[in-house]
């Protein structure tokens, strides 16, 4: 039985043969790999939020945090499958993810409900404008498509960031 093995270097700084065209791909896989590890943490520390928080409000919370997990996990996997398309490998484990991140982690013995949607919101403002800054970087490196797709989740983390926000307005 014979089975074929990647290449021994199949990382962010030796991307595999593509026909794409697009020069910098390996800064551009890099810059997918960032964001992918940490939009990753975010929905696992969203997940931990939903499935932790506590008080009158629990229901809905609980159900709010569970959607915006799965708008994550979208992205993640548009992220992913765009650092593969330009030849690269998605570094998207758990492990690679948290070693990578650059999302604040969760407060230790959060679960008030209010104290909990404060803390998700800090988290995905800040992802936000990492976001923002990648679609610049993106054009910056001649690729409009990796900044559209960059764009894309900006939009939505702005939107969910309002989902949010708007439970601490009074």
């Amino acid at each position: 039985m014979s089975t074929k093995t990647l290449p021994a270097k199949a990382d962010v700084g030796t991307p595999f043969p593509t026909r794409n065209d697009i020069a910098n791909r390996t800064k551009l896989i890099s810059l997918l790999n960032q964001h992918l590890a940490d939009t990753f943490d975010l929905m696992s520390q969203t997940k931990f939020a939903h499935w932790n928080v506590k008080g009158p409000n629990f229901i809905a919370l609980h159900k709010l945090f569970d959607e915006l997990a799965e708008e994550l996990e979208k992205h993640i996997d548009e992220i992913a499958e765009r650092a593969t398309a330009l030849g690269g490998v998605a570094t998207g484990t758990a492990r690679q993810a948290t070693a990578m991140s650059r999302v604040a982690e969760f407060p230790t013995n959060t679960f008030k409900g209010l104290d909990v949607v404060a803390a998700l919101a800090d988290r995905f403002a800040s992802l936000g404008k990492t976001m923002r800054e990648a679609i610049d970087e993106a054009d910056g490196l001649h690729d409009r498509d990796t900044a559209d797709l960059f764009t894309s989740v900006s939009r939505d983390l702005d939107q969910l960031l309002y989902f949010l926000e708007a439970h601490l307005q009074s």
